[in-house]
């Protein structure tokens, strides 16, 4: 059998430990995985890395987005033949043309923007939650001393990143299975976004009540879950 491997992607104001506790998880079912590091500067760029980290594994892959790492993975795997699976996390999931910023204010209840600073860098404005601020916003179900460790140790996202539509005319959620992970208290992208993202792809969708946007890191287990029956799934086929 030939077992996809898993490639995680983050989104804005996390990293790659975030998914910490779901490559373990991983690990422990013998199941091949590797955590981006998301750029974090412009959709079309950091899908483009992404793809290079999908092209270097060299066989099937199931992609993994959270945030706006949904957004990432949607452009990475647009004509990638070898991408069998996505798995969106408390994640985005444009069609062609779309933002992250556009579909997180579509439905109401996200109050990300009143915790946000901003400031330039290099030309460009670059956003970051507020420390204070982070833990209630980011990871309220997170226990007090990791969340403020994932607070000063967020990756700020370039503005641009955020406001950018999906290039691709063929976002990868329209042929290849999708599941979603909705976090019932998510206060970054409104769930109901979410439920309707999750509906327009045809998509599967598990929902964890009263998880915060961090719901990789406050319920690997239900995240690791989602991602080995995607694993699985796809594996069933590729060696059909």
């Amino acid at each position: 059998m030939s077992v996809p491997t898993v490639v995680l992607v983050h989104g804005a104001f996390a990293g790659s430990s975030s998914w910490n506790g779901v490559l373990d998880r991983l690990r422990r079912r013998d199941v091949p995985a590797v955590a981006a590091a998301n750029p974090l500067r412009s959709l079309a760029g950091d899908a483009r890395y992404v793809r290079d980290v999908v092209d270097a594994v060299g066989g099937p892959v199931v992609l993994v987005g959270h945030s706006y790492g949904g957004s990432v993975i949607t452009q990475a795997a647009a004509d990638a033949p070898q991408v069998v699976g996505l798995v969106y996390v408390a994640a985005f999931a444009p069609d062609t043309g779309e933002s992250a910023l556009e579909l997180s204010g579509r439905f109401p209840g996200s109050t990300l923007g009143d915790t946000l600073t901003m400031y330039p860098v290099e030309g460009a404005t670059e956003l970051a939650i507020r420390q204070d601020l982070f833990p209630a916003q980011f990871a309220a179900d997170v226990d007090p001393d990791t969340a403020a460790l994932m607070a000063a140790t967020q990756r700020p996202v370039l503005e641009a990143a955020l406001t950018e539509g999906l290039p691709t005319p063929d976002p990868a959620w329209r042929r290849v299975p999708s599941r979603f992970v909705l976090a019932g208290d998510d206060r970054n992208i409104p769930a109901e976004a979410v439920r309707w993202m999750a509906s327009r792809a045809g998509a599967d969708v598990l929902e964890v009540p009263g998880a915060s946007h961090a719901v990789a890191v406050s319920h690997p287990d239900v995240v690791a879950d989602t991602v080995l029956a995607a694993v699985s799934a796809a594996a069933s086929v590729t060696t059909a």
